[in-house]
């Protein structure tokens, strides 16, 4: 009986305890978006239940009964899905975030925002997650293929090492970098900024979206916002990945044996090819029996593998960030300490880095909110005195770096790259930038906000080269010093500091107002800024210690300190109106009128104007609904831009002091001159930069695919170039406005996004393209083997025309040629003109030059896949450039770069020589052994050495999975996430085996295997 009464209380007991979980409560609230206004038809459902709601045109939403522990899903078409627990709430408000992908994106614009279905500009944007997935250190180098219009250019990937950003092509002949605004403040580099604390980035690519910058925009404006606490709910992530990197490629070079065989062939051929003297440098019998002597004298006949004593195989690299947010009643914060290592393919260098972030938002009162955000960047890179890679590739392997003991070895005549990589010295490089952020919102009446902004940054920079003596010894004497490696004769000590600070102030009012279907934003805004720089060298030479790296101990006799400062400011007013009507017809408009210290009172202020507008096709009656067409908006732009990076003084008569020797009776005495070195030319004043795009956003099938299209030309006058005067002048060229650039392209993307039951993926495409065409320039600009004049593309390739290799002699005889020392197998030029504007059988500099094509990528594209399934998600991305005539440098072909240094492999059976058949010359690729022809004829720039440098690059794989709530939630955990990602892992292109189509020379392009985990509290 007893028994039956315990079941029957458990009973109960379980079914009261069932009947409080599944309590009904009524449950209403609102639903925004990320500007706060309210989202009609928002599908509000009870998770597992059958509960549902839509929210009205207030975006409220209501429940009569829903049970008080049950979890509500947020849906709504262009907004990230939102799941919220009840909690026996009566009330939950909810701010939907934006896809990325959608028309309610909200987008960065200049001082403000604005939803992207209501932008007219030409602006491109990307998501701060996909830029973390890079795994890159360098912001820059995240960027790559990521949007169009965007060209990301990279040389190495060398620990430290930043890229080249450009928008939309080549602007000016001077500065072509973007302007860099970061929440709303101008910086002065992207890389200061971590990928992971980026919300999100805007690229204003025209006239109409960047005029409101207007003096500096002229080549584009990248804007970068930093996330921050969205809730007053306390998240702790820590994020750690550990990984490695190692070489694309290294371009091979020839054995010991080839390379005596060619270097006494190089010389026989130098010597006029005569019988009996083919092995003039070195005995046959050292040529066919070096590898043998080796084994039983290494030191008189040594076999060094220079690449494997001083590249390694690979880099470790690792990382750790934390980031805390939340926040108590009306304040909330977000802080990041972000900490990198990298190391390099070589010994002694390697970049370091602590970035710190912490961004405050304070609500005060409805009206009076605050935002106080502080970051903070350390970074110190170290190095050898010598960049080793170039010569580890070159130096030929008969040639010894230690003597078989380990004592240091002379190298060729003292030069030995070994010996001053581990030895040499250091160049160690120390950055501190601090920055801070003050901005205060008043809205004293609804829709009406004034903002004032105050932006203090400071830094400061030490460099440090400590550069010793390397004295080397003989071979068979350990006691006996042979000499010093050549360039490490002495100790030096070289020091530099700089440091300054800028200074940005904004005041803003924005007013919103809807009158029926009128909707007008307004903006009027000031804004200034000042930056001081000041620098200090010193250096000490003819140390007598050669392990204390300080300048006390240097020689007074041997010192010299040098120091400089500069300062300049900028004051500007800028206004912008944006209008819709029914949001049907878009209309923008932009004036900023700017001054800068930069140029004279009478001409430092220039006003800059845009205007654009838009047209939403599918909003008119006669538009089908529910067509494969969601959504189609016509843009069109047109505005001017300015620049006036040139210097901070081109208007001033600047004046140089030096220290001179005079005659003082019998005596030599020394006094400070003073002489004016630059020629002041008053009225210079702005580049102006005049753009039209025109353009279109399309959505089909229910947003899932869209596509987006411009085209562009801009037009730069008055461009600030250094042009020539009279040497007897003595003065330096001045900077002039003179020049006309026009730049014409367009760009384009492509994006699907959509699910399949659990499955999400998505896949995008961007291409783009620009050319630069020159105008008047009031000269010629040489680079090199590239010029810039009238009617050439920007940096176009100058040379001559080739006409394959002389066969023979005869071949040589009848022939024109550049140089009379000209010999069968060198390079053939075709004779173009002469100076009545005929051929005039001589190839000459002046007459026989042409244009060759422009050297700048062409066709530019990026895109990625991604897709994630119960916990696992992938990320897939490539890029490339689609077409650049690119030169087989002469660090590529030349064979003896230095006269005794490695010939590379892949000419090696591919030349002419006298060692051929004919029918094997007829079909050589590269021209004869010869120190004449090389430095006289052969690399001369010309069509013969152009290819195509077009590529394909797998940019990045990254496969992460997050653990099941269920697990994680046992430990306290919110998330785990454990990820793997692999970047630069192969291209296909053209370029020689072993060369990297983005590598210069002298370094290298890395692959980088990352593995890591991100933990959530």
């Amino acid at each position: 009986m007893i028994k039956r009464i315990y079941i029957m209380l458990l009973i109960c007991l379980l079914s009261a305890g069932s009947a409080l979980a599944q309590q009904q409560i009524q449950l209403s609230g609102k639903v925004v978006d990320d500007l706060g206004d309210p989202l009609p038809g928002v599908a509000v459902v009870v998770k597992g239940g059958a509960g549902h709601a839509i929210t009205n045109e207030q975006g409220v939403y209501t429940f009569e009964q829903v049970p008080s522990d049950a979890t509500l899903v947020f849906t709504y078409l262009g907004m990230k899905n939102q799941e919220i627990k009840i909690g026996n709430r009566a009330s939950i408000d909810v701010v939907l975030e934006s896809e990325s992908f959608a028309l309610g994106e909200v987008v960065a614009i200049g001082y403000g925002v604005a939803k992207k279905k209501d932008v007219t500009g030409a602006i491109a944007t990307l998501d701060g997650e996909e830029v973390s997935k890079r795994n890159a250190t360098q912001l820059t180098q995240a960027l790559q293929g990521t949007m169009p219009g965007v060209m990301v250019t990279r040389s190495n990937s060398e620990p430290g090492a930043s890229a080249t950003v450009r928008v939309r092509g080549i602007t000016t002949i001077g500065d072509s970098d973007p302007l860099v605004i970061v929440d709303g403040v101008p910086v002065s580099s992207m890389n200061d900024v971590n990928a992971a604390d980026i919300e999100d980035i805007s690229v204003l690519k025209d006239a109409a979206s960047a005029s409101i910058y207007g003096a500096r925009a002229a080549a584009g404006v990248v804007l970068i916002t930093t996330k921050r606490a969205k809730s007053n709910k306390t998240n702790l992530e820590y994020r750690a990945t550990f990984g490695f990197d190692r070489p694309t490629a290294f371009p091979q070079t020839v054995g010991p044996q080839r390379y005596l065989e060619m270097i006494n062939e190089f010389t026989w051929n130098d010597a006029g090819n005569k019988p009996g003297e083919e092995y003039s440098l070195y005995p046959k019998d050292d040529v066919e029996n070096w590898l043998a002597y080796n084994r039983d004298n290494p030191d008189q006949y040594p076999v060094t593998d220079w690449v494997g004593m001083i590249v390694k195989d690979y880099a470790p690299r690792s990382s750790h960030s934390l980031t805390l947010s939340g926040g108590t009643g009306k304040i909330k914060s977000l802080a990041s300490l972000n900490y990198e290592k990298v190391e390099a393919l070589y010994d002694h260098k390697s970049f370091e880095r602590v970035m710190a972030r912490v961004n405050n938002g304070i609500e005060f009162s409805d009206q009076l909110r605050a935002n106080i955000d502080f970051s903070y960047n350390y970074n110190l890179k170290k190095a050898p005195v010598v960049n080793p890679i170039w010569d580890a590739q070159r130096y030929p392997a008969v040639f010894a770096a230690q003597w078989n003991d380990g004592r240091i070895a002379e190298g060729q005549n003292g030069s030995n790259v070994y010996a001053a990589l581990h030895h040499g010295g250091f160049e160690n490089t120390w950055v501190n930038k601090m920055n801070g952020r003050v901005s205060l919102e008043y809205e004293p009446i609804e829709n009406l906000i004034f903002t004032g902004v105050v932006s203090p940054s400071i830094y400061a920079t030490k460099g440090k080269e400590f550069r010793k003596q390397i004295p080397y010894y003989a071979a068979e004497d350990p006691t006996l010093q042979a000499g010093y490696i050549s360039g490490y004769t002495a100790t030096s000590l070289y020091e530099g500091r700089q440091d300054g600070k800028t200074v940005t102030k904004q005041l803003l009012a924005n007013y919103k107002k809807q009158l029926s279907d009128h909707s007008f934003n307004l903006l009027a805004g000031y804004e200034d800024f000042y930056a001081f720089n000041e620098v200090l060298n010193a250096q000490a030479e003819n140390y007598t210690l050669s392990n204390f790296p300080y300048l006390d101990l240097g020689p007074l006799d041997y010192m010299k300190n040098t120091g400089n400062a500069w300062e300049t400011a900028y004051r500007s007013y800028f206004g912008r109106m944006l209008y819709d009507y029914k949001d049907k017809y878009l209309l923008q408009a932009n004036l900023r009128y700017d001054g800068s210290s930069r140029l004279h009172p009478d001409y430092r202020w220039g006003a800059f104007p845009s205007v654009s507008a838009g047209w939403v096709v599918t909003e008119e009656s006669f538009m089908p609904k529910g067509a494969v067409l969601s959504y189609l908006k016509l843009r069109g732009s047109w505005g001017q831009l300015g620049n006036e990076r040139i210097g901070n003084y081109p208007y001033q008569a600047s004046i140089g002091y030096s220290n001179s020797l005079f005659y003082r009776g019998d005596a030599v005495v020394s006094a400070t001159t003073a002489a004016q070195y630059a020629y002041a030319i008053q009225d210079i004043t702005w580049e102006t930069t005049e753009t039209v795009d025109v353009g279109f956003d399309a959505y089909f099938f229910n947003n899932r695919l869209t596509l987006t299209g411009d085209y562009f030309e801009k037009r730069t006058k008055d461009m600030l170039l250094e042009l020539e005067i009279p040497d007897y002048m003595g003065f330096e060229n001045p900077q002039q406005n003179t020049g006309i650039m026009t730049t014409k392209g367009w760009d384009a993307q492509l994006t699907w996004r959509d699910n399949i039951g659990e499955l999400g993926y998505s896949a995008s495409l961007n291409l783009s393209d620009a050319r630069s065409t020159m105008g008047d320039l009031g000269g010629i600009v040489f680079d090199g083997s590239q010029v810039t004049r009238e009617g050439s593309q920007y940096k176009e390739w100058y040379g001559y025309l080739s006409d394959g290799l002389y066969q023979s002699e005869e071949d040589v005889r009848n022939s024109p040629k550049l140089y009379n020392s000209v010999k069968p197998g060198d390079v053939k030029y075709v004779d173009i003109s002469g100076p009545d504007g005929e051929p005039d059988g001589k190839i000459t500099p002046d007459y026989d030059r042409v244009l060759l094509g422009g050297s700048l990528p062409r066709y530019l594209y990026g895109g990625n896949l991604s897709a994630n399934y119960k916990g696992f998600d992938l990320l897939v991305a490539f890029q490339g450039v689609g077409k650049q005539k690119s030169r087989l440098t002469e660090q590529m072909v030349k064979p003896f770069f230095s006269a005794w240094t490695n010939p590379p492999a892949l000419i090696d059976g591919n030349y002419w020589s006298h060692y051929n058949t004919d029918e094997e010359n007829l079909k050589a690729r590269y021209p004869r052994l010869s120190y004449t022809g090389a430095e006289n004829n052969n690399y001369e720039m010309s069509d013969y050495w152009l290819f195509d440098g077009g590529y394909f690059r797998l940019k990045n794989i990254m496969l992460g999975y997050t653990l099941p709530g269920a697990l994680t939630s046992r430990v306290k955990m919110e998330q785990v996430r454990v990820f793997a990602s692999a970047s630069d892992l192969f291209s296909i292109s053209d370029y020689p085996k072993g060369w990297d189509p983005e590598v210069s020379y002298n370094t290298y392009i890395s692959q980088t295997f990352n593995f890591g985990v991100s933990v959530k509290f």
